[in-house]
Order: C-alpha cells, then structure tokens, then sequence
C-alpha cells in the first residue's frame, strides 16, 4: 500500500470512529430505550398478529443467537448476540414445485453483540439494512427459509484483536418456521465478520451460529 492510499484509508477510518464513538460511549441508554418499545410493541400486537406470511404482510421478531470460530479467519472466538427484526412479504408464491414460495426484505436492529476473543471480551451493537429471505411455500405449520444478509457492527474493543472496532457483516441462513400461535424460528446460519480494509491486518473473523427467532406475521391492511 502506497503512503498516500494509507493516508487515505487512516483518514477513513478517523472518520467513522470518530462519528461512531457516541454510540459505542453513550449509546447503550438509547438501545435499552429501544429495546423495550420495540418489546412493548410486539407484545401488544401478538392478539391481532396472523401466524402465516402472506403478500402485502409484515413480520416482527425478537431473536438471539450463538456461535463458534470456523476455518478461514481468526480462530478460538465466540460470539452472541441478540435484535429485533422487521420484515416486509413482497410477493405471491412463484417458482414450481418444492422451491415455490415468497421473498421477505428484512432489517435487523442488534443492540446486543458480544466477541468472546483471547485478549478481552468486545461489546457492541449493529444494524443489519439488508437480509433477503426466501420462505417456503407449505401447508402445514413447519415452513422452510433461506436467508443472505449484511449489516454494520461497532464494538468497544478491536475485532478481531488488533485490527478494527467498526466491521462489516454478510451472512447465510437455512431455517425453518414453526406456525402455530405464534411464529417460532431456528436456523443455522454462517456469518463473516470484517473490517472491509479500513485497516491492516484484515484477518476477518468466521463463525457458524445457531438462531431462535419468537414472533408473528402480521396480514396486509
């Protein structure tokens, strides 16, 4: 990397640091504020909530999830973390056969983000703007899905150890829905973790994690 790229990219970097480090210091009363109303409302809504996506619906959910360090980026680190998810039902069923079923466009809020590393325990939060999810068309009460997403993390400690305290997120998901009463989930979902070269070294850090989801589908008004 040339002088004047590596100025460039410490200048990024001061940059976003910088516009973050309020959230990161004084941001955990706003995200406790936001955790309850958005638990508040999904209460509230649970007794008029439909339990199947349809066209034109909504989905919210409470979730939390954990996982383990996998090959291909920083080893020996655990990570938990805990948000609240909104979705939109944007289509009919399409597609023939077994793959026929409808596309959801998600937005996780994460208030809660833990990396368990050697050096220290990192705390953080993040926002996922983007998560595509393909939930399978069934009868019964057990409905199958696909998921890729992206988002942001912050944390109070570089991750991996070393390198970046502001990170980006792409993952994958399979799960499935469990519809009765009430929308249950549980997937399996992969997830790499990375500073996207803001800094050098950019080892990256790899994880497969398992999730549970509580929550409901809501029908078109």
């Amino acid at each position: 990397m040339s002088l004047v790229e590596r100025i460039k990219s410490e200048h990024v970097y001061d940059t976003i640091h910088l516009m973050t480090r309020p959230v990161l210091r004084g941001g955990s009363r706003f995200l406790t504020f936001l955790a309850i109303c958005l638990t508040m409302v999904l209460a509230a809504s649970l007794a008029a909530a439909q339990d199947r996506p349809e066209e034109g619906g909504h989905e919210l959910q409470v979730w939390t999830g954990g996982g383990h360090w996998v090959p291909g980026g920083t080893s020996d680190t655990n990570v938990w973390n805990a948000g609240f998810r909104y979705g939109w039902i944007l289509t009919e069923p399409h597609l023939p056969g077994f793959l026929k079923g409808r596309f959801e466009l998600a937005v996780d809020a994460v208030p809660a983000f833990a990396v368990f590393q050697r050096a220290n325990t990192a705390f953080g939060a993040g926002v996922n703007p983007v998560g595509f999810k393909w939930i399978f068309a069934t009868r019964g009460h057990v409905a199958p899905f696909l998921e890729l997403n992206g988002g942001t993390l912050f944390t109070t400690h570089n991750v991996p150890t070393g390198t970046s305290s502001i990170n980006f997120t792409t993952g994958a998901a399979l799960g499935m829905y469990f519809l009765k009463d009430h929308a249950w989930s549980l997937d399996v979902r992969y997830m790499h973790i990375s500073n996207a070269g803001l800094t050098v070294p950019n080892p990256g850090l790899n994880t497969v994690q398992v999730r549970l989801g509580f929550g409901k589908f809501f029908s078109k008004k």
